[in-house]
């Protein structure tokens, strides 16, 4: 692998023109610079880093903090106003819904033109175009014209062509999270294979468990400028502890609101970990009828909502679910503290699964358990071996009379 940044910022820059009304430009223009009738936002300022091949790097930061600015400049279709950006290899890009495709042509036509745009040529293309098609999931539309499709088809199909070009580099803003739960889950298995396979992989998420979970390396941006780029948890860490402190200042000074460390109306997983027996870890030998698990769920959440339930659920190797417990369905409320930072660990004693491997999962979810504010997919693999004899997967209590 090539010792040679895949991707170089050098004092990157952006910055945007505001005009107070729309008649301001044409004075701008007729006075050729002589005066001034805008103003300046500097959407990013003096930015520097270097992202190695085969690197993960997740973009942390607020809403406006120059995220999908930076992310433009990288895939190229901004240009900086200071500084450059270097990038070595084939860009494939998930930026925003849609972007690219043409609303009045099919979306045959549209796999097409976008994988062209992206550097395949016709051929290329048609070798490929019914893998695309098959991973979308939407062969019975592709012939409709795209305006007829809904978000979660656009994405579909957007990230399918962008997948299949076998990029150097895929950058992906946000996009993903349009897709239904089966559909993102296929994304992320993608994701994961180019990342095994060396590819390097930039993507901005507002899911630190996420970034923390998959990347090598996070990005943390403020008010457009670099603050931490580092290891997942050192970058996190310092985007949460302002975060909170933001937090702290506004209820002092009377601005109310706040949110903790998630964003507004929202709540997120923190941390997930699973223990056997008290010891940690991501694949774990267990002993059925013996080993007690627990499933320990931190999480941030905007304290002026209600507090939210958490869930755990066990599946198969084929992620069909076995069994689950939520603190809904159980009766309990979770204790936060003032920032709606929260905890709850699920502890299951001499846990009853039979021989076999299962996956954990957790859920964050509404007060009522209806909504879904975060899921964290295969947390941890639970090996299970046992003594007897019981078929199935999990032994039931029982007696014989």
């Amino acid at each position: 692998m090539s010792c040679e940044p895949v991707i170089r910022a050098r004092n990157l820059g952006k910055c945007y023109q505001i005009y107070a009304q729309p008649q301001d430009r044409l004075k701008q223009f007729l006075w050729r610079g002589k005066r001034q009738y805008f103003r300046e936002f500097w959407a990013l300022h003096d930015v520097n880093f270097e992202i190695m091949p085969g690197e993960v790097v997740g973009i942390i930061g607020r809403n406006g903090s120059g995220k999908s600015t930076l992310l433009q400049l990288v895939c190229g279709t901004l240009t900086p106003t200071t500084g450059e950006v270097e990038v070595k290899g084939r860009i494939a890009a998930l930026l925003e819904l849609g972007a690219g495709f043409n609303p009045e042509f099919t979306g045959r036509e549209n796999v097409f033109l976008s994988a062209a745009v992206l550097g395949l040529s016709e051929a290329e293309i048609a070798a490929r175009y019914d893998d695309i098609v098959e991973f979308s999931g939407i062969r019975d539309f592709i012939d409709q014209p795209v305006k007829t499709y809904s978000s979660g088809m656009y994405v579909r199909l957007a990230f399918s062509v962008a997948i299949s070009v076998d990029p150097d580099i895929l950058v992906i803003d946000e996009a993903l999270s349009v897709g239904d739960g089966e559909f993102s889950r296929k994304s992320f298995d993608r994701i994961m294979a180019l990342k095994e396979a060396g590819k390097t992989i930039l993507f901005c998420s507002h899911s630190m468990y996420q970034v923390e979970a998959i990347c090598n390396r996070a990005l943390w941006l403020n008010q457009g400028e670099l603050k931490v780029i580092g290891e997942p948890a050192r970058a996190i860490v310092a985007y949460n502890a302002f975060v909170n402190e933001a937090q702290r200042s506004a209820v002092q000074s009377g601005k109310g609101g706040g949110n903790g460390s998630a964003a507004p109306g929202t709540a997120g997983i923190a941390k997930v970990t699973v223990a056997a027996n008290g010891v940690e870890g991501r694949e774990l030998h267990v002993v059925s009828g013996k080993t007690t698990v627990a499933v320990t769920v931190e999480f941030t959440s905007d304290p002026s909502l209600p507090t939210p339930s958490v869930a755990v659920m066990f599946t198969d190797p084929a992620n069909n679910p076995i069994a689950s417990a939520g603190t809904r369905n159980d009766g309990l409320t979770i204790d936060r503290d003032g920032a709606g930072n929260g905890r709850a660990c699920a502890v299951f004693e001499q846990i009853p699964l039979l021989k076999g491997s299962y996956w954990v999962y957790a859920f964050l979810m509404c007060e009522n358990a209806v909504h879904f504010y975060e899921y964290a997919n295969m947390v941890a693999q639970l090996n299970v071996t046992q003594d007897g004899l019981e078929m199935g997967v999990v032994s039931l209590p029982h007696r014989w009379e």
